[in-house]
């Protein structure tokens, strides 16, 4: 049987934030709605009710004196170092992020040059071949970017692929509204890597959806609640309810046209690792879809989470997860040759997309 080319994950790190934000950080900041009214509502049963609905009882926030590429750089090395590579042999650094350097006395997006090529420095890599470039596509950027590196190696244009996740969602967030409290900060990167395998070994299948008639704004750029911020500063927000009711109808049957895609029962699942903005949601995600296969009994530990320790870094999330459970990090979770996992994400765009894999012997 002729051998193909299978694109394989060879290495992982991650970079997650020694500041830690507890909820009852919280408990003193003045909440407003988005009409510009100030919360009656104590903080106290605000920031319960949120820790009940997404599970978040703590999050990182980067360090003043660091930006998103500094998380990157840290994230990328360690999965270098793990995949045993010379930096120098990368044909490829894709990193996915949405607001750039953002810095502690400056908000203002900074994307020149890209991120990509400030890791690509601070990795001190002198190959004018290992390109280096950006990918704002939302949340689901770092699993785009994965998807993207699958395309290059397949097609024979590349072998060895760094995929990077970075974001620094803490400094972009309005301190006047309650979703502040979900965001954080973090960076996740694996290297990927071209296999030839008569086996469906490494990223089987993949799908991408956009939907931007009536979605695209469901996560936009807007000045504070607070009517009287001190300036007209645009922070991240998000239609908290229609975003819930579009990731709940669409993301489970996206998932499921993926594993029919790849033709793999949804039985084989070992694992999902979702983007996590929400528990609630991710839970009845997870629900729905095994609902569309008629099953009700969803086996004990097949989604891990991090949001309660970690909150929403956007980008970060997935790789993160896969780090933290690949180095043992993450409760009695780990992966075993064999093991087919379902990653996925949705956000801003609205963007949504999934991939299945097969851990390689």
């Amino acid at each position: 049987m002729e051998q193909l080319v299978r694109t394989v994950v060879t290495g992982s790190g991650s970079y997650i934030p020694e500041k830690v934000v507890k909820n009852d950080d919280f408990l003193t900041k003045e909440f407003f709605d988005s009409s510009g009214v100030r919360l009656a509502k104590p903080n106290s049963e605000i920031v319960k009710t949120l820790q009940k609905i997404t599970e978040i009882s703590e999050r990182r926030y980067i360090a003043d004196d660091q930006v998103t590429s500094d998380m990157g750089y840290y994230a990328a090395l360690e999965a270098i170092q793990s995949a045993k590579i010379d930096p120098e042999t990368l044909d490829y650094i894709i990193v996915a992020h949405n607001f750039g350097d953002l810095r502690k006395d400056n908000i203002k997006v900074d994307m020149c040059p890209p991120i990509a090529s400030r890791i690509k420095h601070k990795l001190k890599i002198s190959n004018p071949y290992t390109v280096a470039y950006d990918l704002p596509f939302g949340c689901p950027g770092w699993v785009q970017g994965v998807i993207q590196a699958d395309y290059y190696i397949r097609s024979g244009d590349a072998k060895r692929i760094l995929v990077i996740g970075a974001e620094t969602l803490s400094r972009i967030s309005d301190p006047h509204d309650i979703d502040s409290m979900i965001f954080s900060d973090g960076a996740g990167a694996v290297v990927v890597e071209a296999r030839e395998s008569n086996e469906k070994v490494g990223l089987i299948k993949h799908i991408t959806r956009s939907d931007t008639l009536e979605q695209s704004h469901f996560l936009e750029m807007k000045p504070s609640y607070n009517p009287d911020f001190a300036d007209n500063t645009l922070f991240l927000k998000m239609n908290g309810r229609k975003l819930y009711e579009y990731a709940i109808k669409t993301v489970p049957q996206t998932l499921k046209d993926c594993l029919d895609k790849a033709q793999i029962p949804l039985s084989s699942i070992k694992k999902v690792l979702i983007h996590q903005a929400n528990a609630k949601m991710d839970y009845n995600i997870l629900e729905r879809l095994f609902s569309l296969y008629g099953e009700s009994d969803i086996p004990e530990g097949i989604m891990p989470m991090s949001i309660g320790f970690l909150g929403n870094n956007s980008v970060a999330t997935v790789p993160i997860l896969y780090d933290l459970i690949v180095k043992g990090k993450l409760d009695d979770h780990h992966f075993q040759p064999g093991d087919y996992l379902l990653f996925a994400s949705v956000g801003a765009g609205m963007n949504l997309n999934a991939f299945v894999y097969r851990v390689p012997d």
